[in-house]
């Protein structure tokens, strides 16, 4: 189960910075559309400490290993949206994200 929810959240992950970059690139106005970024945000977020508890649970390293990313899930929120410091921030979470995937691939 942890190998799922590790790559569903990656996968979420990975769609919700694509969306966030396409918009401050200005390839997407989300004016209309803003929710769907909280929602890819929300599943992200939910799927992360799923993955996380699945890990802890099974006693897999994979799960564990998305650790380092509850703590950027956890402030994005309160950042704002400036584009710098909320990408460095939401970026920051992505080493804990490859980590995760090449660990839950390598284990199985």
């Amino acid at each position: 189960m942890t190998r799922i929810l590790v790559t569903a959240a990656a996968a979420s992950y990975a769609v919700n910075a694509a969306f966030g970059t396409a918009v401050a690139a200005g390839v997407i106005d989300n004016r209309r559309i803003r929710w769907v970024h909280h929602a890819l945000f929300s599943a992200t977020a939910s799927l992360t400490v799923l993955a996380v508890a699945a890990g802890a649970l099974e006693r897999r390293p994979a799960g564990l290993a998305l650790l380092p990313a509850l703590g950027p899930l956890t402030a994005l929120p309160y950042a704002g949206g400036r584009i710098r410091r909320h990408a460095a921030l939401a970026g920051s979470a992505a080493p804990a994200y490859a980590a995760a995937l090449v660990s839950a691939w390598r284990s199985h």
